[in-house]
């Protein structure tokens, strides 16, 4: 039983949670609750151990190294202020956007530039939901295994399909693989939506909420954009991501 702050698995652990770079170095990631840690396990993410609090933690115990703690250290090593007693830390995963072979019907978002980890759960969190095909952040800042893209995700990251890609390798990747590119840029001559047709490989760039799409995307696809009605011409960006999402899926089940 782990009792004092001062131990020296908990600085590390709580180093790996407040660290991007000594995460990135450790080549590990931590994973806070119970549904979280099950997804991270589904999806064969190698766990390297737990940090367990018996009396809050009510789950099936996971096989693997285990160390307990009590409450007030839990408390401290606790990402969020409700979890369910359990912490684990896995191995990254290193995926290679090349080794991704799309289906024929393959539906793909890209993100360009996206900074906020918030965002970027909320984003994988509605590709898992309406079945899209892979996530592709390119040109991005933050990192997967940010507890708070695992968090906003709901654990949906260890499901997804997700590489990080530069532009240019972005672009060579999506014309390699014949697909239909939809841009989304602010332009009176884009296209609603609802008209353009995702039943086929289809591709849908999204840039960052303060600046858009960067010049690199411009005329290299259709540009399209959702339909409103109010007063405001923009939306959240993981809120037009996530009605994109449906529509690619509404059209695929008409």
């Amino acid at each position: 039983m782990i009792e004092s702050f001062q131990n020296e698995k908990i600085k590390g652990l709580t180093k790996l949670i407040t660290d991007n770079r000594h995460r990135k170095k450790s080549n590990v990631f931590v994973v806070e609750g119970d549904q979280e840690n099950e997804r991270a396990q589904k999806f064969n993410f190698e766990p390297v151990e737990f940090y367990i609090c018996e009396s809050i933690f009510k789950g099936k115990t996971p096989n693997g190294r285990i160390h307990f703690v009590n409450e007030k250290v839990y408390e401290k090593i606790a990402y969020r202020g409700s979890s369910e007693g359990i912490i684990g830390i896995y191995k990254t995963k290193d995926e290679d956007l090349q080794s991704f072979t799309p289906k024929k019907d393959s539906t793909i978002i890209i993100v360009e530039g996206i900074e906020k980890p918030g965002n970027l759960g909320a984003i994988l969190r509605s590709c898992e939901a309406f079945g899209i095909d892979a996530l592709i952040v390119s040109d991005g800042k933050t990192d997967f295994y940010n507890p708070n893209v695992i968090r906003s995700s709901v654990g949906c990251l260890f499901g997804m399909n997700v590489f990080q890609s530069e532009n240019q390798k972005t672009l060579e990747f999506l014309e390699k693989n014949q697909f239909n590119i939809y841009t989304t840029i602010m332009d009176e001559n884009a296209a609603n939506l609802p008209q353009r047709d995702f039943t086929q490989r289809s591709a849908i760039i999204f840039g960052t909420e303060h600046s858009g799409l960067s010049e690199f995307w411009y005329q290299k696809g259709q540009n399209t954009l959702i339909p409103m009605s109010g007063s405001i011409d923009s939306l959240n960006l993981s809120n037009a991501v996530a009605i994109t999402c449906y529509e690619a899926l509404r059209q695929k089940m008409i």
